[in-house]
């Protein structure tokens, strides 16, 4: 996936802007969004996946429109990942939000393949 906007954290008045992270920094960078954000929005996504890279451009307007924290991270370079986080197909497309001790927990996913932005939304709005 290409590498999206700078973070947002520590500003809150900005509207939250998908970004990449490493694999291996995943776990940090999502408790670091669940603390900032009441939702985040995670894209397991993998590099030769098609239908990962019609969502990636969506994701910006998805973003605005839900008010959401997005972090892009593709499991396969840290295979942990995939256990961890039970991801059976790409994209898969978790909201998480922070649990009563603060550790990320997710409310619920998608795993159908492509979906349109509205959908997205829908589906972060109804995590709500």
């Amino acid at each position: 996936m290409s590498d999206t906007s700078p973070s947002t954290a520590g500003d809150a008045a900005a509207t939250p802007t998908p970004r990449d992270v490493d694999a291996r920094a995943f776990r940090d960078e999502l408790r670091a969004a669940v603390a900032d954000h009441d939702l985040v929005l995670v894209d397991f996504y993998t590099m030769g996946c098609s239908m990962c890279q019609a969502i990636e451009p969506v994701l910006g307007s998805v973003a605005r429109a839900a008010e959401v924290a997005i972090l892009l991270v593709n499991p396969q370079t840290d295979p942990t990942l995939v256990s961890e986080h039970e991801i059976r197909s790409v994209p898969t497309l978790a909201v998480f939000e922070a649990g009563p001790d603060g550790a990320p927990t997710e409310v619920d996913r998608i795993a159908d393949g492509f979906v349109g932005a509205e959908r997205i939304v829908a589906f972060v709005e109804g995590a709500r």
